[in-house]
């Protein structure tokens, strides 16, 4: 529906939300394209925009903890977490108070809730001027690499989109954190910038797997792929494929996810270094080693998705 690049207003687009149509929303992980989570014909277009499994529980964004509370059943672990990391890019899964806050469609039917408060301000500004919770998956079609720049999201979904927000380039580059506290202890379900050492700073150790039947956004195993075949942990990329390098000295400098092997950079180069490679319509995409602890998980969590299996 987006004829051009021109973005829209934090006016124009909860007016869009009101009357249940989509819009892309900046936020300081990806950029998203929201709907009124309470809306499931918005949230069926959605999933029809992104092509998403029907499955895949999505996050409601809300404009601060107070919000969060109304919708979600928040224990003091929650409340620890939402004072730490919010607004942020933390996602915390909890039992559901307010169902028609967030429809079952949105919730995948389960009886719990993905929430967080953006740390974007244009975001929250959205969210606030809407009224209510409205559920922000990434604004790529499903299986392709987040959209971390306006242009790259309108590309993607904007056809789909009423209006469309320019929040300037994303932060942090990949989706957030996501922890349950359904279970005894809380539970790590998608890693991401909010790092396990900073989660168990504030609540202690971490579950080692989430119980039966939790279910988080992005755990699908072909995930954040390009077109090309990904291999992951290249030293030597074969004749064809275009090589993403980390750390000096590791290829072109101009393909390189971090020259100076720094995770934050890396992370927040990661989606857009994949959709340049895949334009230049390689054999393959290789990705140099990249280091697990801290970010890394995230990061080496998302390539292993994109190369198409679960580590």
């Amino acid at each position: 529906m987006i004829a051009t690049h021109e973005a829209g207003t934090v006016d124009k687009a909860a007016e869009a939300l009101r009357a249940g149509k989509l819009v892309i929303l900046p936020t300081e992980t990806v950029y998203g394209l929201g709907a009124d989570a309470s809306n499931p014909e918005a949230v069926a277009a959605i999933f029809e925009a992104k092509g998403r499994p029907r499955f895949n529980p999505l996050i409601a964004h809300v404009a601060d903890a107070v919000a969060a509370e109304q919708v979600a059943v928040f224990d003091e672990r929650a409340r620890a977490l939402a004072a730490a990391f919010w607004p942020g890019p933390l996602t915390i899964v909890a039992p559901v108070r307010n169902r028609s806050a967030v429809s079952d469609l949105a919730r995948a039917g389960l009886d719990s809730v993905a929430i967080r408060v953006p740390g974007h301000a244009k975001a929250r500004q959205v969210i606030a001027a809407f009224g209510g919770a409205v559920v922000a998956p990434s604004a790529n079609r499903s299986g392709r690499p987040s959209p971390t720049t306006y242009a790259d999201a309108v590309e993607e979904t904007g056809a789909s989109a009423a209006v469309a927000v320019d929040g300037g380039p994303c932060a942090v580059g990949v989706e957030s954190t996501v922890v349950s506290v359904l279970g005894g202890r809380v539970a790590l379900l998608r890693p991401g910038s909010v790092t396990r050492k900073e989660l168990e700073e504030v609540v202690g150790p971490l579950a080692d797997r989430p119980e039966e039947g939790h279910r988080s956004p992005g755990r699908m195993a072909l995930h954040y792929a390009p077109d090309a075949p990904v291999r992951i942990n290249v030293t030597e990329p074969v004749e064809g494929e275009l090589l993403l390098g980390f750390g000096e000295g590791v290829g072109d400098p101009r393909w390189s996810l971090s020259p100076v092997g720094n995770l934050r950079e890396a992370a927040a180069n990661l989606f857009r270094l994949l959709r340049e490679a895949d334009r230049t319509k390689p054999s393959g995409i290789a990705i140099a080693p990249i280091p697990v602890e801290g970010l890394g998980e995230a990061i080496n969590d998302r390539l292993k998705r994109a190369a198409g299996f679960v580590g």
